[in-house]
């Protein structure tokens, strides 16, 4: 009897990640998914990543796979961390990952893992199923995009598109557009949406956009600049440093600290680079919270709280972010979701990444709740692959 495959469900970063370090502990496994499909379907055309270059590496369990070796493998020159990397070259970058380290990505989608007397089982699209020594859910953020209640009878309706399925700004040409958010993906979207030819609007709840500032040139600044606020993955400061360094510690807070933390740590803010594309160009309704929204004739007309006026738009882009929630989780039987512990709707998990279902591990945002804000950024498949194989290799 071999040894029992483990499945790994989503070839975005954190599952070729994973996938890797599997391989070259000899684990068998089976990579299932369309390497970064999310980030080359979902994301705008134009876009660039927050995250700068340093942050953006895909963990590979050996040496010459980074996002700069990637650069240098295709002759191109040498960046810093304020080059701003488009979408386009990142999806390029995780391609070119993928065939060298997890070359045997199987595209094929899973319909859904459960469990049978033999432990869990994995059935995919075309009825064909598998059983599995372990599963790691690696499937990314879009099955728990957040739309807010005020909006969703007019997402269901088409009306409202989230940030993480909108598309082509090139399509809204001509068409006034209300942006809700105040965060990376509002800014951006309404910035490529004007330079589109759209007519956007920003309505945000605080009382002015936030930006954040370059990174800093760590070479040319002196011992104790460096030493008041060392630069992380993250960003400067021994804050953000504790955080991306240590989710292992991170696991051990109270309850009410780790949300709290991951709910308030690098909030909503535009990247440093976007202000001068943002400020003066786009128009932006600041202090403003939206309470009602309804179809009008030619799109929809929108309430907020302070406002004398309502918004009328053709169409409203949700970018109000990502909530982790199980229970919302299709991919998983109905039995297998109401058999795992949660928190908040996220999944209560083990030093190894395990749920409280055996065999069953998540990776990547689900995992934020357990490890932390690191876990919604490429920098974190680090951790989470060496930990997760560490794991696996284990139980093998």
């Amino acid at each position: 009897m071999g040894v029992p495959v483990v499945a790994v469900v989503g070839a975005g970063p954190y599952g070729l990640a994973v996938a890797a370090h599997l391989r070259a502990r000899g684990v068998p496994v089976r990579v299932l998914g369309v390497p970064m499909e999310s980030w080359r379907e979902r994301m705008p055309p134009g876009m660039f990543l927050k995250s700068t270059p340093a942050a953006s590496t895909i963990a590979a369990p050996r040496p010459g796979h980074t996002f700069a070796d990637f650069r240098r493998d295709r002759g191109e020159a040498a960046v810093d961390d304020r080059y701003a990397i488009p979408v386009e070259e990142f999806v390029r970058y995780g391609e070119w990952f993928q065939r060298r380290c997890v070359p045997e990505v199987e595209r094929a989608q899973v319909a859904e893992v459960g469990r049978d007397a033999g432990g869990l089982r994995v059935r995919l699209a075309d009825g064909t199923a598998f059983g599995a020594g372990a599963v790691v859910l690696a499937s990314g953020f879009p099955p728990y995009a957040w739309v807010p209640p005020v909006l969703r009878e007019l997402h269901a309706r088409g009306l409202v598109s989230h940030s993480s399925a909108f598309g082509d700004p090139a399509a809204f040409a001509g068409r006034r557009v209300a942006v809700v958010g105040a965060g990376q993906s509002a800014l951006e979207g309404a910035a490529l949406l004007r330079e589109a030819g759209a007519d956007p609007v920003v309505i945000v709840r605080r009382p002015q956009v936030p930006f954040g500032t370059p990174p800093p040139d760590g070479a040319a600044r002196p011992a104790p600049a460096r030493l008041r606020s060392p630069v992380s993955a993250l960003g400067p400061g021994w804050p953000l440093l504790a955080i991306s360094r240590g989710p292992a510690a991170f696991r051990l807070l109270p309850d009410r600290t780790r949300a709290h933390l991951v709910r308030t740590v690098l909030g909503p803010a535009g990247a440093w680079w976007l202000r001068g594309r943002f400020e003066g160009r786009v128009p932006v309704l600041a202090g403003r919270e939206l309470t009602g929204a309804e179809a009008v004739d030619g799109g929809v007309r929108l309430r907020l709280a302070g406002a004398a006026e309502p918004v009328e738009a053709e169409h409203v882009l949700a970018a109000t972010g990502y909530r982790v929630d199980v229970a919302r989780l299709e991919l998983l039987d109905p039995a297998l979701r109401r058999a795992l512990r949660t928190h908040g709707g996220a999944p209560r998990l083990s030093a190894g990444f395990e749920s409280s279902v055996p065999g069953l591990y998540f990776a990547g945002l689900a995992a934020a709740d357990t490890f932390g804000p690191v876990m919604r950024f490429v920098c974190g498949t680090g951790f989470a692959a060496r930990r997760l194989s560490r794991t696996l290799t284990r139980r093998n």
